[in-house]
C-alpha cells in the first residue's frame, strides 16, 4: 500500500476532494453504481448524488464493485433528479448532463474553469439522461465515439468522464504525472 502511495480510509476523508459531483439518475444496476463509487473514489470526487430508484448503500451488490468506496465517498439520495440539480444550483454547480443529444458539446471541448464546481449527471442504462433533466442542465455532453456502437456502459462513461476532468485540473496544477 505504501509503495502504491494509496491513502488510508481516514486519510481519504481528510483529503481536498476534487469539486465535482456524479449524478446517478434512476441507474437500474446496483453494480454500475457501485463502480461509479470505485471511480469516484479514485479521482477523490467530493460526492455522488443518488437519484430515484438507482440502488444506494448498504447493498450486497454496490459493496460487490465498490470494493470499500461506498464507506469512503460522501453521497446523497433524491427523489427526483430536480431536487437534486436544485440543490447543486444552490451551491453554485455548473451542470453538465453526460448525453449524446442535438446540440451536445464533445467532451474534450468543455474547458470548465479550474476553479469551477461540476456536476455531470449520468443516467438510465436504456434511455439514458431524461429530457426533463437535460432541460435543467447547462449544457449536454458527449465522450466522442468512433466505432460501430455508439453508447458505453455508464460506469465506463463515468470512468472516461471523471478522468478527463481531473486529468485537466492536475495538469494545469501542475500534478500530472506519468503513471
Amino acid at each position: 500500500m505504501e509503495e502504491l502511495d494509496r491513502k488510508s480510509v481516514e486519510e481519504f476523508r481528510q483529503s481536498e476532494k476534487t469539486p465535482i459531483i456524479v449524478v446517478l439518475e434512476n441507474i437500474r444496476s446496483a453494480y454500475n453504481v457501485g463502480s461509479v463509487f470505485r471511480t469516484a473514489d479514485a479521482f477523490l470526487v467530493e460526492a455522488i448524488y443518488i437519484i430515484g430508484y438507482s440502488a444506494k448503500p448498504p447493498h450486497k451488490e454496490i459493496k460487490k464493485t465498490a470494493l470499500g468506496a461506498e464507506e469512503t465517498v460522501n453521497w446523497r439520495h433524491f427523489s427526483t433528479t430536480a431536487e437534486a440539480i436544485s440543490q447543486l444550483r444552490e451551491d453554485g454547480y455548473t451542470i453538465y448532463a453526460i448525453e449524446q443529444a442535438e446540440g451536445s458539446r464533445a467532451l474534450q471541448a468543455i474547458t470548465p474553469a479550474l476553479d469551477e464546481k461540476i456536476a455531470v449527471v449520468l443516467g438510465n442504462e436504456v434511455t439514458g439522461v431524461e429530457q426533463s433533466t437535460i432541460h435543467l442542465c447547462d449544457a449536454c455532453v458527449e465522450i466522442p465515439q468512433l466505432g460501430m456502437k455508439h453508447s458505453l456502459n455508464i460506469a465506463t462513461a463515468a470512468g472516461v468522464v471523471l478522468w478527463e476532468l481531473v486529468r485537466r485540473r492536475l495538469k494545469s496544477e501542475g500534478r500530472e504525472r506519468s503513471v
